[in-house]
C-alpha cells in the first residue's frame, strides 16, 4: 500500500472513529436534556443533583460540537478530556468497578484522541514521530 492510500485509509479510520464517539456524546447529551429517569437515577446514584442535568447536558453539547468541526476538533479535544477525567473522578469517589464504570471514560477518551490524530496531522504529530 503506498503512503497516499495509507493516508486516505487513516483519515477515514479516524473519521470513524470521531463520528462513533460524537455518536455517544450525543446520545448521552440527549439523555441528559430530556431528563430520562434513567439518566437522573444514575446521576443521583454517583451524588450529582438531578437539576444540574440540563446544564451538564448543554456543557456536553457545546464541546462535543467543538469536538466535531475541523477547525475546533483540538480544543473540543482538550475540553472532552477535562469532562471525561471529572467522569472519572466522580465514579473513583462512589467506589463503581474500575474496568466497566470508572476506566470508560478513559477509553472514549482514548478513541477520541486517536480518531482526531488521524484525521489531523498536527494533532497526529504531537503524539507519534512518523
Amino acid at each position: 500500500m503506498n503512503d497516499k492510500n495509507s493516508s486516505k485509509t487513516s483519515l477515514w479510520i479516524g473519521r470513524i472513529l470521531s463520528g462513533l464517539v460524537i455518536a455517544f456524546l450525543l446520545f448521552d447529551v440527549w439523555g441528559k436534556l430530556a431528563e430520562l429517569e434513567i439518566v437522573l437515577k444514575t446521576m443521583d446514584e454517583l451524588g450529582i443533583p438531578g437539576s444540574l442535568s440540563i446544564t451538564i447536558g448543554i456543557i456536553l453539547l457545546v464541546i462535543t460540537i467543538l469536538y466535531a468541526i475541523p477547525n475546533t476538533s483540538a480544543l473540543g479535544a482538550l475540553l472532552l478530556t477535562g469532562y471525561l477525567g471529572g467522569a472519572v473522578a466522580i465514579h473513583v469517589r462512589v467506589g463503581n468497578p474500575l474496568f466497566s464504570h470508572t476506566l470508560f471514560p478513559v477509553y472514549v477518551g482514548i478513541l477520541l484522541w486517536v480518531g482526531l490524530a488521524l484525521r489531523n496531522r498536527k494533532v497526529k504529530d504531537l503524539f507519534w514521530i512518523l
